[in-house]
């Protein structure tokens, strides 16, 4: 685990993220050697380039890293795409499209990464805009990116439920360019509930795959400010945070209406009723869709032995316990009921939230859950997945990387061998 300063030396970072890489993976590298080619590249450009396999185990451990993130059991799975050489938006969004077909691999969602070119020296890189490759215009979360789509001449936004263009910016100086999202890159599962079959008429949906877009990846000192990622939704940032939130969907009341549920006194429990009903029913409709999804229990047992397997092998795992505890029955989890390594901010390689496109990426916020929502939007607890996508995105949303089939990552990727100590 590397820590340097933040907006540290290129060189010291590198130097502390090539001395990892060789600690995990002795041999592949002779890390004196590597060393010298780096210090070279950046005594004559400033900054270097990241060998393919670096690159990989830099996304990886970056996840691993993240100390909000309560799907990190299935950190070495991770599907790294590299596109490095792919800067012009045209060639991003279709690759971003690409990667929500990958993911999406017929409903058994699997983690991606799609890393695009990185920032240079008075040169930054392309920036996609928006939280997520995937958001719903109706979404009040949206109003920001809706508002800026149509004044670029989109004319959507009429229905519920219907996906925003991707929009992607090549320079600070240069108008953002939309483009619309294919139907086959978003696989969205239509809400039933398994007692009530009244709820199917209120035409809930949500979609697959939590593409998180709006975060930096940072790996030994290089940063990527386009590199979408992606895992698999824990239900209770659908059913908990997305459509239960006052400021999103809000369905609690319409819920606890269908459910004839008393809603003159809050001693009524009626919100907390609905809430399971709400949660009952995305975990019924993503099954009955055959979509990977997981449910907070079996998640929150998942990271425990997470934490044991990497403690056998000499690494912390830091975590921000507001953020690991999920926002529903949260004393009935088992990752309620202890405390937990503090986080580092500046652990690197890590995913880095930016407030705005153009800003200086922080570490406050995890990849697969985003920064801490506003009091109105869930009080302390975070999204107790991996934020709206992936595991999380910076409004709300969380993905977790846990299976709802209870088979993990049978299939998975990895990286060749697992590093030493695995």
């Amino acid at each position: 685990m590397t820590t340097t300063a933040a907006g540290g030396d290129v060189l010291t970072a590198a130097a502390s993220f090539v001395r990892d890489f060789d600690r995990e993976y002795p041999g592949a590298v002779d890390p004196r050697v590597r060393l010298r080619e780096i210090e070279s590249s950046i005594a004559a450009y400033g900054t270097y380039s990241h060998t393919p396999e670096e690159l990989a185990y830099g996304a990886r451990v970056a996840w691993r890293n993240s100390a909000r993130c309560i799907g990190r059991l299935y950190w070495n799975n991770l599907m790294v795409r590299d596109l490095r050489h792919l800067s012009h938006p045209d060639d991003i969004a279709r690759e971003c499209f690409e990667h929500l077909r990958m993911a999406t691999n017929g409903g058994r969602v699997r983690p991606v990464i799609s890393v695009f070119a990185p920032d240079l020296p008075g040169r930054p890189a392309a920036r996609i805009l928006g939280e997520q490759l995937v958001r719903y215009a109706d979404d009040p979360k949206s109003v920001q990116r809706r508002a800026l789509a149509r004044e670029l001449g989109w004319k959507g936004g009429g229905e519920r439920f219907e996906v925003l263009p991707l929009l992607v910016q090549a320079a600070p100086d240069q108008p953002p360019e939309f483009y619309e999202v294919p139907e086959d890159a978003v696989l969205e599962v239509p809400l039933s509930h398994p007692t009530h079959f009244g709820f199917a008429e209120l035409g809930l949906r949500w979609y697959a795959v939590p593409a998180v877009a709006d975060m930096t990846l940072e790996i030994g000192g290089v940063t990527y400010p386009a590199a979408p990622f992606n895992g698999w939704y824990l239900g209770t940032e659908i059913g908990s945070r997305n459509l239960a939130d006052t400021d999103r969907y809000n369905l609690l009341p319409t819920v606890a209406g269908l459910f004839g549920l008393d809603t003159r006194n809050e001693r009524t429990l009626w919100r907390d009723r609905a809430l399971v009903e709400l949660n009952l029913a995305v975990l019924h409709s993503f099954q009955e869709a055959g979509v990977t999804l997981a449910d907070h229990h079996s998640e929150s047992e998942r990271f425990l032995a997470h934490i044991e397997r990497e403690e056998r092998h000499g690494r912390r795992v830091p975590a921000d316990w507001t953020w690991i505890v999920p926002p529903l029955s949260s004393g009935s989890t088992a990752v309620f009921h202890r405390y937990y390594d503090p986080p580092d901010p500046s652990v690197r390689p890590a995913f880095l939230h930016r407030p705005t496109p153009w800003a200086t990426a922080r570490p406050d916020a995890c990849p697969f859950t985003g920064p801490r929502p506003s009091p109105s939007g869930g009080g302390r607890h975070g999204r107790g997945g991996f934020g709206d996508g992936a595991f999380g995105d910076g409004v709300g949303d969380g993905a977790g990387f846990g299976d709802a089939r209870g088979d993990g990552f049978g299939d998975g990727f990895r990286m060749g061998d697992r590093p030493a100590g695995w």
